[in-house]
């Protein structure tokens, strides 16, 4: 909770230009990214190259930042063909720089290469690009499989297997409708998932595939070329990374479970899920939605300054609670699961 509770670095361009001089030797412009941690920049450099600047927030603990370094140099010598971001060395071969900031604050710098692609969100949703997504995050699972880094067990609200810990939020829904529903899926997820959430699988997940971070080819919308952002990689139930993918597909389709189905079996296709993780993914991914909307309501009134980017999930997460509450648990799991087998044979 420290590190959304910290305001992102602020650095000029100028400084952040000078920066990556010193660090890397590359000249170039900069411009901003969207964040919403840390301070993102676009480095446009003088050679026509482009790369990812990131100056972390000062309260991220420096192991989680060398965990998400880590992380992207396993993918790289695991499954070289995974169109990850990869980890731009300093000019003395290290894979992050150490500032301060201007209030003296600590904090990491890092540069990843930049990937082309177009962003999910702005493309026509089709069967085949939800199966293409599906399936590119089995394989990044098991890209990541059998990666382990002493960070990887860090506190992040972004984890639908720790929902409960934002019960407190609760109490900021102003609306009270909103706020009886997320106590019922609160409920739900309390009484009939956390229990079982020790018995399953875990391992490091991306924890955030969706329409924003998952880029396709121009000429191919169904052909991904790029997965990005992995600041909220966490180890966790991996049950929990395929029903948070699932959650971003209830939108744009007459079906709300449409989407998500397709998704959940072309994923089940390429990495079976077990009995007991298929009987909790759809409680998961109504809990996504629930942490969406708790967490981007109490960061929005704490930082209207970037209340559009906080907020840019919140209707569609409240949307598919209200949907998802007139259905049992059974009837959503069966809806989800409709496609396994299709999926399987594939």
């Amino acid at each position: 909770m420290t590190a959304l509770s910290t305001t992102a670095p602020d650095l000029a361009p100028a400084v952040v230009e000078a920066l990556v001089h010193r660090l890397y030797g590359i000249e170039g412009s900069t411009r901003p990214l969207a964040g919403e941690r840390d301070q993102n920049c676009l480095v446009q450099a003088s050679d026509g190259c482009r790369y990812v600047f990131k100056i972390s927030n000062p309260s991220e603990p420096a192991s989680v930042v060398d965990f998400q370094i880590a992380a992207l140099d396993h993918i790289a010598r695991a499954s070289p063909d995974q169109p990850v971001p990869r980890v731009v060395r300093t000019l003395e071969g290290r894979t992050h720089g150490n500032i301060a900031l201007p209030e003296g604050l600590p904090a990491r710098v890092r540069m990843l290469t930049y990937l082309d692609g177009i962003q999910i969100r702005e493309t026509v949703r089709t069967a085949a690009q939800r199966r293409a997504m599906g399936t590119g995050l089995a394989e990044l699972n098991r890209a990541l499989h059998g990666f382990a880094h002493p960070g990887a067990a860090h506190d992040l609200l972004w984890n639908v297997a720790t929902a409960h810990r934002l019960a407190e939020k609760l109490d900021g829904i102003v609306d009270e409708n909103r706020r009886v529903l997320a106590q019922a899926f609160m409920t739900r997820f309390t009484e009939h998932v956390l229990p079982r959430l020790a018995a399953l699988r875990s391992q490091v997940i991306h924890n955030d595939y969706h329409l924003y971070n998952v880029l396709v080819a121009p000429d191919d919308h169904s052909r991904i070329v790029g997965v990005i952002d992995f600041g909220d990689m966490v180890h966790a139930p991996l049950v929990g990374e395929v029903a948070t993918a699932a959650a971003f597909h209830m939108a744009g389709s007459v079906d709300p479970f449409e989407g998500p189905a397709q998704f959940v079996a072309a994923y089940h296709a390429a990495l079976p899920l077990t009995d007991a993780e298929q009987e909790v993914v759809a409680d998961l991914m109504a809990t996504r939605h629930l942490i969406t909307v708790l967490i981007s309501e109490w960061r929005a009134a704490r930082y209207p300054e970037n209340r559009a980017y906080i907020m840019r999930h919140n209707p569609a997460a409240w949307e598919a609670l209200f949907h998802m509450a007139d259905l049992s648990r059974a009837t959503a799991r069966d809806r989800l699961l409709a496609g396994l087998q299709i999926g399987a044979t594939q």
